[in-house]
């Protein structure tokens, strides 16, 4: 992952609950607090192997693997198996609209990076009969976040449910799913003016820290959305723990 992935940070934190060793493959990114303080407590934490670029990462992560011996996490741990974790958590919005008798036709605005978090909901959206649609902000370079990468994720993830659990599920509707791509900033990990300022202003409010990687831009999305049409009711899904900071 990036120098500043909390992805990576999570797996060197849990590999070594369990006992084992994580090594660690980073590129550079665009830099701000939450990223130097991720990378601080990542090298405390796990071996860390800087490269230059995100191509020079992935060969030394294929060098690596080619020695044998190690247990291969992608960047953003975006897989079937780790798929089923957001489906999950789409069931449990699901139950918790229907036991409070909330509307649950809610504009969901959601980070896009890697793809796992909106492959799972929409799949688990799919699964609880929940009719709301899924606004994905591009948080990552466009050849990541792509509506193609969310289909491929989804699919193979509903077919892992379907083959589990040996029943025809309902099928996903990818027409639910929009995409946002101009809060991105133009590189990695770029704040934005837009994004600090909400973020800021849900800081004021009480509300969670967000990260200027990936929370804040769709915070911004969707506040911005919520002021612009009041009658509309979004829901923002928050990717982001920042209580370990």
């Amino acid at each position: 992952g990036a120098t500043g992935s909390t992805h990576a940070l999570a797996v060197a934190h849990y590999a070594a609950a369990v006992g084992a060793t994580a090594e660690v493959i980073t590129w550079p990114q665009e830099e701000h607090a939450v990223s130097r303080a991720t990378a601080q407590v990542m090298a405390a934490r796990a071996r860390v192997t800087p490269a230059r670029s995100v191509a020079d990462a992935y060969l030394r992560a294929m060098a690596r693997r080619g020695r044998g011996g190690v247990h291969w996490v992608p960047a953003g741990g975006s897989v079937p198996l780790g798929v089923l974790g957001h489906v999950s958590a789409a069931l449990e919005l699901a139950e918790q609209l229907a036991r409070e008798a909330v509307d649950p036709r809610q504009t969901v605005v959601v980070p896009l990076g890697s793809g796992g978090t909106v492959a799972g909901l929409l799949v688990g959206f799919a699964l609880a009969g929940l009719p709301a649609p899924i606004l994905a902000v591009q948080v990552v370079p466009r050849l990541v976040a792509s509506r193609t990468r969310v289909g491929w994720l989804a699919q193979r993830t509903h077919r892992l449910i379907a083959r589990s659990a040996g029943v025809a599920l309902p099928a996903v509707d990818y027409r639910r799913l929009l995409v946002q791509r101009d809060a991105y900033g133009g590189a990695y990990g770029r704040p934005t003016a837009e994004a600090d300022e909400a973020a800021g202003a849900l800081r004021a409010a009480g509300g969670p820290r967000l990260d200027g990687t990936y929370s804040a831009k769709a915070f911004g999305v969707a506040l911005a959305r919520a002021r612009s049409s009041p009658e509309e009711r979004v829901l923002f899904w928050l990717t982001f723990d920042g209580r370990w900071l």
